[in-house]
């Protein structure tokens, strides 16, 4: 008789058991599917984040190089070339001649091409002020003037920006410094680990977390703090850069030549080139 109990008692178990595996089944093909969320961002290659680290490390016990007169010189290392240039300039605010100009400018080449492109005279003196008022050693540049593509808009096609790291400070410090210049672009990379400055007529920020190599992510960002820097600036008695002329754009001129260029991997394309 005790046999006969514990059997059917195992027996009902058994059954609760599956009945209760077929209600769950039952509400998981009842239920909707879901749907996949945004892809991640790529992963920068291995290795990369340590290069990163190394750029914006700063080196122990030096500060901002000066003259023998005691003026700050304005010094850059090119990450992509290892070169490095130091120029001296005319005032406390900036200004280099033209001799020093024609130095920076082939420091600031395109490494494939060794194309050079003489960069804006706002955008030295702004590189100067950065690396005044955080009185670095130096300022470090992933990358100067790049070679036009047809039909986009770059500001490193026409000499006026640059990619940096300034060593020993975060990018977001320095990009809070660059914001508040005025007439200015900046872009914050944290992926890629820089900081894209430029010279513009109206101020534009942004953030962008692709990684190198990747499609841009391009996100705008603090448009009221734009407008109030630029209208700072324009009461410090500072006036915007020049607009690009058509007859003096050398992208609008490659572009008569080579239509069928390929899309650059810019990072201030659209709204972001000031245009």
């Amino acid at each position: 008789m005790r046999v006969r109990v514990g059997i059917v008692r195992t027996f009902a178990a058994g059954a609760a058991v599956l009945l209760a595996l077929t209600v769950i089944l039952r509400i998981a093909d009842a239920a909707p599917p879901t749907k996949p969320g945004p892809p991640h961002p790529a992963p920068a290659p291995r290795g990369y984040a340590r290069n990163v680290q190394s750029w914006h490390a700063a080196p122990p016990g030096k500060a901002q190089p000066r003259s023998d007169a005691g003026r700050a010189l304005l010094s850059l290392r090119g990450l992509n070339t290892a070169e490095y240039v130091e120029l001296s300039p005319l005032g406390d605010q900036g200004s280099f001649t033209d001799l020093e100009m024609d130095r920076l400018s082939r420091f600031a080449r395109e490494p494939q091409s060794g194309m050079t492109h003489p960069l804006h005279p706002r955008l030295v003196d702004l590189l100067y002020r950065v690396q005044t008022h955080f009185d670095a050693a130096e300022l470090r540049m992933l990358s100067g003037y790049r070679s036009p593509r047809a039909g986009k808009a770059s500001n490193h096609g026409r000499g006026r920006a640059i990619d940096l790291v300034v060593p020993g400070h975060t990018d977001e410090d320095v990009a809070r410094f660059v914001r508040d210049q005025g007439f200015v672009g900046v872009g914050v990379y944290p992926t890629s680990g820089f900081v894209h400055v430029d010279v513009r007529d109206k101020s534009y920020f942004w953030v962008d977390a692709s990684g190198p190599g990747r499609k841009n992510r391009e996100r705008g960002i603090l448009h009221d703090v734009a407008q109030h820097a630029d209208s700072r600036a324009l009461g410090r008695g500072d006036k915007p850069v020049e607009p690009y002329g058509v007859d003096l754009d050398v992208e609008h001129a490659a572009s008569r030549f080579d239509a069928s260029a390929p899309d650059p991997d810019e990072d201030d394309m659209t709204e972001a080139d000031g245009t």
